[in-house]
């Protein structure tokens, strides 16, 4: 008998978390890493849930069982590596778990850059000086002044160092 193996499926654009649930509707054990982030429209911000790997799922399942899952709407393709789909090892998805879990309880820090999603000074960053409970003071170098912020319409700065 063959062992269950993690697999790696590529699906349409924004369509991870439709294929997720026609899989599972299914039966198919699936993994579908998510984080949350924020989202702006124009009149609002709003946190929302966003896969990790864009249009990538995760599917567990013997190897027999992966090519009838390319039938199901959304599913363009099984990923490959050297001529066979491409198995990932269940540690590397434990990893996966633990470092979205680390990261949703990474708190914003004092010191640390953000960047104003919404109102008049949208997309000027500045470096958090104080945390309230619903707002923060951001030092904006700039203008060379402190303004006070609320906290859901801020996003961290992303750099690379």
């Amino acid at each position: 008998m063959m062992k269950s193996n993690w697999y790696v499926l590529y699906t349409t654009p924004r369509a991870e978390k439709k294929v997720k649930d026609r899989l599972d509707d299914m039966g198919v054990e699936t993994y579908l890493p998510l984080h949350r982030r924020p989202r702006v429209w124009s009149d609002r911000v709003k946190m929302v849930d966003v896969p990790l790997f864009t249009s990538y799922l995760f599917v567990h399942c013997r190897e027999p069982e992966l090519y009838p899952l390319l039938r199901i709407y959304g599913v363009v393709r099984i990923v490959y590596y050297c001529g066979r789909p491409a198995v990932v090892r269940q540690k590397e998805i434990d990893a996966i778990g633990l470092f979205l879990e680390a990261a949703a309880e990474h708190p914003l820090c004092e010191g640390e850059e953000v960047e104003i999603l919404t109102g008049a000074m949208k997309h000027i960053s500045g470096k958090i000086q104080k945390i309230k409970k619903k707002y923060l003071i951001l030092y904006i170098e700039q203008l060379g002044s402190k303004v006070c912020v609320n906290i859901s319409g801020v996003a961290r700065v992303n750099r690379i160092k």
